[in-house]
């Protein structure tokens, strides 16, 4: 049985829980993380040093990093209609998936930590107005990239990326700052919206 730690409003936890529901694989989940049992105590970073969620148990494997784990699974649960074996489809897909999880990932931090978060250590007005360039910056790459493909993050197909980036993509939506019209992401979030796994899991929660 597969076992997943972590909360369920976590925006890294839900790309697992989309994914599971895209596969139709069943899951127990633990609450771990904020507002629930603190990653910091010796039976959680015993599974995880890093203290972050989520963590994949699968029987007697561990695995945790949220990008790592919804590969791992396409792999080894008959997901290669959206995680295929052919060499350079795979790499446009990776590809995305390493944008989101670095590039996209990093612009936000600073903004959304001030906005929605609160945090004291950030507050710096100067740095919020960078991050959220920044952010809006990388949307637009990504805008980009839609209207060349027309409907998905690589092609007109549903691909593992589209789980990472389309929970960034409502990220963006829901955290209240000033955006440019970005009309192909737009088109982009109302067709992720067609997807009962999304509706299930990818719009449940921003944090």
């Amino acid at each position: 049985m597969i076992k997943i730690l972590g909360r369920a409003n976590s925006i890294n936890v839900r790309k697992v829980l989309w994914l599971c529901e895209e596969l139709n694989l069943a899951y127990d989940r633990e609450d771990w993380g904020r507002g629930f049992r603190s990653t910091k105590e010796q039976e959680f970073i015993t599974v995880n040093p890093n203290a972050s969620i989520p963590v994949l148990i699968d029987n007697d494997f561990i695995l945790w990093q949220s990008n790592s784990i919804i590969r791992y699974l396409s792999n080894a649960y008959s997901g290669k209609h959206i995680y295929p074996d052919n060499n350079k489809t795979r790499a446009k897909i990776d590809q995305w998936i390493d944008w989101q999880g670095i590039e996209l990932n990093n612009s936000w931090t600073y903004a959304l930590q001030h906005i929605v978060r609160k945090s004291p250590n950030h507050q710096d007005i100067a740095l919020v107005k960078e991050s959220i360039n920044s952010w809006n910056n990388m949307m637009t790459i990504l805008d980009k990239q839609l209207e060349k493909t027309e409907y998905y993050i690589v092609s007109d197909h549903f691909s593992l990326a589209d789980i990472s980036i389309g929970l960034s993509v409502q990220r963006w939506y829901l955290t209240p700052f000033e955006k440019p019209d970005l009309t192909y992401v737009k088109d982009y979030y109302d067709l992720l919206s067609q997807r009962p796994a999304y509706l299930k899991w990818g719009n449940n929660g921003k944090n």
